[in-house]
C-alpha cells in the first residue's frame, strides 16, 4: 500500500485529487491544507509520496519542500501552474529535491481535472519507487541537525571559448529526475567540450526555455532551447522544446537541431527515440554517443540499442544513482549499453570518449 499525502490549500483540489486516487486499490490517502500542516503529518505518518501545490498561503510549496527535503526527505511530486512563473517555481522545486511535477489544467480546474489524472497517478506511483540520492541536500541536513546556517550561493560561471574538433554528437535522453541529473552532468563539462550535446528531457513547452536558461547560468557550456532550428556547435548544449520533438538535420552541410511537431508514434516528448534515429540519418554511428539517464518508461532504449549495434558508444546511468531506473534500465536489459556509469561519473566518461 502506497501512503500518499495530498497538500493543497484548495478544498476543491483536495477533493478532486482524492477522487483520482480513490479508485486505485494500492493507495491510502491523507490530506493537508497548507505547508505547516503537511510538515506535521509527514513527521508523524511518514508518507511514501507527497503531492505538493506550489502556491499556498502561510507557507508556500517551495518553502515546505525545502523543509521536507532537509528534515524528513521523501519523494515529492509538485503540482504547478503551466505559466512562466509556474515554470520557474517548478524548476526551483526540482533543484530542491522534488522527484517530478504535473501541471494543472488551465481554466476551470473542475472541468479539466481528468486531463491530469493519469499523468499524476503514473508519476506518483513511479515516485513511490524512486530513489532519493543519498547526497541530496546532505550539507543542509547536517546543518539542520547541528543548528548551523546555510552557506554561500554558487558564484556565476564564466564561459571560456570552445575549441573546434572533429564532427560528432552527444545525444542525451532523460525524464523523471532528469533536471537535477542534467545539472550535475553539464556543470561537470568544460566550455572546451568538443562535441555538441542535444538533450531530450520530457517536459512541457512552458518549462524548457526556463530550464535552458537555468542550465546556461550555472554551466561553462552555452545552453539554449531549440525553438525552431539552430546550428549545433562545440561547447554548447541544446534542450529540445517541450511538447515537440527535436530532430537532427543538415543545412549547407552543417549539423542543425530542429524542433519538429510531435508524432503520435512516439508517446513521450521530446522523444529520445526520434532524436537518436534522426541523428543516425546524418552521421556515422561512430560519431555518436548516446546517454540515457533517469526516467520512467523506455524512451530511447530501442534507438540507443540500435546505434550501439552499429558502432556508436552508449552510456546508461547506473541503477544506484537513477531516481527511476526505467529508461537506462531498459537499455541495459536490451544489451545496448557500452558503459553503465553512476551519474557523477558520466561526464568523465564522456570526456574520455571524445578525447
Amino acid at each position: 500500500m502506497i501512503k500518499l499525502l495530498v497538500v493543497d490549500d484548495s478544498a476543491l483540489a483536495r477533493k478532486l485529487i482524492g477522487q483520482m486516487f480513490a479508485t486505485e486499490p494500492d493507495f491510502s490517502i491523507q490530506f493537508a491544507r497548507n505547508g505547516s500542516e503537511a510538515l506535521g503529518l509527514i513527521a508523524l505518518a511518514r508518507p511514501d509520496v507527497v503531492t505538493l501545490d506550489v502556491h499556498m498561503p502561510e507557507m508556500d510549496g517551495l518553502a515546505c519542500l525545502d523543509r521536507i527535503m532537509v528534515e524528513h526527505p521523501c519523494p515529492v511530486v509538485m503540482v504547478s501552474s503551466a505559466t512562466a512563473a509556474g515554470a520557474e517555481a517548478t524548476l526551483e522545486a526540482l533543484r530542491l529535491g522534488a522527484v517530478d511535477f504535473v501541471t494543472k489544467p488551465t481554466g476551470a480546474v473542475s472541468l479539466r481535472i481528468a486531463d491530469m489524472a493519469q499523468p499524476l497517478i503514473e508519476k506518483v506511483r513511479a515516485a513511490a519507487g524512486a530513489r532519493l540520492r543519498s547526497s541530496l541536500r546532505l550539507r543542509e541536513r547536517v546543518r539542520h541537525r547541528t543548528g548551523q546556517t546555510s552557506g554561500a550561493l554558487r558564484a556565476p560561471v564564466s564561459k571560456a571559448r570552445p575549441a573546434a574538433r572533429g564532427e560528432g554528437l552527444v545525444l542525451v535522453g532523460t525524464s523523471t529526475g532528469g533536471p537535477p541529473a542534467l545539472e550535475m552532468l553539464l556543470t561537470a563539462l568544460p566550455a572546451t567540450f568538443p562535441w555538441p550535446i542535444v538533450i531530450a528531457q520530457h517536459m512541457p513547452a512552458t518549462f524548457t526555455a526556463a530550464f535552458a536558461r537555468r542550465l546556461d547560468g550555472i554551466s561553462q557550456l552555452a545552453v539554449q532551447e531549440i525553438r525552431t532550428s539552430v546550428a549545433l556547435k562545440p561547447g554548447c548544449a541544446y534542450i529540445g522544446r517541450g511538447d515537440a520533438d527535436v530532430v537532427i538535420s543538415r543545412r549547407a552541410g552543417d549539423l542543425v537541431g530542429m524542433a519538429a511537431p510531435a508524432q503520435s508514434g512516439y508517446p513521450w516528448h521530446p522523444s529520445t527515440d526520434r532524436m537518436v534515429r534522426s541523428a543516425l540519418n546524418q552521421l556515422d554511428p561512430r560519431q555518436l554517443i548516446g546517454v540515457l539517464m533517469t526516467g520512467m518508461g523506455n524512451d530511447g532504449a530501442e534507438a540507443m540499442a540500435l546505434i550501439h549495434a552499429q558502432g556508436a558508444k552508449t552510456i546508461a546511468e547506473a541503477e544506484e544513482t537513477a531516481v527511476v531506473w526505467g529508461m537506462p534500465g531498459e537499455l541495459v536489459k536490451a544489451g545496448g549499453a557500452d558503459y553503465v556509469v553512476p551519474l557523477h561519473k558520466i561526464a568523465a566518461q564522456l570526456r574520455k570518449l571524445v578525447s
